[in-house]
């Protein structure tokens, strides 16, 4: 199999059965977790607290109080991180070019040097995580295989498309190939690992917010 052959399987029947196995996985993953139903709360609730699961959300996404200063490693790198991630994946012209494509779902793009720069920092910043994982005791010894996973399976599409982008070290072709093969190896992988907090971190706050203010404690 040539370059030109490796991309357009990677743009075809690969990017067709990644999609797939994403969408298929998700759905089990969401069924598995909704089947474990809810137990019926028989306590009258404390307050009505209308959007209580939504505030949660918001206020969950910021460090709490001490945390920064604590930790700034942590949360410094990790909203460079996830900024630049998700402006190289839904804020960079070809990628939107792409979703268009699939869904028929369009918006304006960045600058392609603003992107390039945030998926810098986005790759600089994993990095900087991992280090301090390794050399923190604590995070260290929590982290096990599938850390590592999720951060290998993450760190690839940005590094082999800033390679791509940049027509570095190997043909551009084969680059390119590389660079959709591991978005579509992070696609399947996201349902069955830990990267499948990307949807279930948000499905778990809306529901500790709802049950905290159905009890009348502050979230």
């Amino acid at each position: 199999m040539n370059y030109l052959d490796l991309l357009t399987f990677a743009r075809g029947p690969a990017l067709s059965w990644a999609l797939a196995l994403c969408v298929a996985g998700i759905l089990l993953r969401l069924f598995e977790i909704y089947g474990l139903g809810r137990k019926a709360d028989l306590a009258r609730p404390r307050e009505q607290t209308p959007g209580s699961g939504w505030r949660t959300i918001a206020s969950r996404s910021v460090p709490p109080p001490g945390m920064l200063k604590a930790e700034p490693v942590t949360y410094i790198a990790g909203y460079v991180f996830h900024i630049g991630l998700l402006a190289a994946i839904v804020l960079f012209a070809p990628h939107i070019a792409l979703i268009r494509d699939v869904t028929g779902l369009g918006w304006p793009g960045l600058p392609s040097a603003l992107v390039d720069a945030l998926a810098v920092a986005a790759i600089v910043a994993l990095l900087v995580l991992l280090a301090h994982r390794l050399t923190n005791p604590v995070k260290r010894m929590l982290s096990g295989f599938g850390d590592y996973l999720a951060w290998a399976a993450t760190l690839l599409p940005l590094l082999t498309g800033y390679l791509a982008y940049h027509h570095l070290f190997l043909d551009y072709t084969l680059m390119l190939a590389l660079h959709i093969l591991s978005v579509e190896l992070l696609l399947v992988l996201l349902p069955f690992t830990k990267l499948f907090h990307t949807i279930s971190v948000f499905i778990s706050r809306w529901y500790n917010g709802d049950a905290y203010a159905r009890r009348g404690i502050a979230s």
